[in-house]
């Protein structure tokens, strides 16, 4: 039997979490010294690699866990 892998795709959550906090793309951008051209794709899930510095910065700066702001979605639903 042939196991057929879903089309799962990496889903950055960061929009929902600075949203929960009130938190403007330009203050997580101040707070965390990250480029806010780069949050804003971030925000967006259009980023096409994301830095595991800069996760470990915004993960620091917003008391998260890296589970709660990366997840797996089925992009067939």
């Amino acid at each position: 039997m042939e196991v057929v892998p879903l089309p799962l795709k990496v889903h950055i959550k960061l929009d929902e979490l600075i949203k929960e906090r009130g938190i403007s793309q330009r203050e997580l951008s101040r707070l965390t010294g990250i480029r806010q051209p780069s949050i804003n794709e971030m925000c967006n899930n259009t980023t096409q690699r994301l830095p595991l510095d800069n996760l470990g910065i915004i993960c620091e700066v917003l008391k998260i866990d890296i589970a709660d702001i990366l997840v797996l979605v089925n992009e067939s639903k």
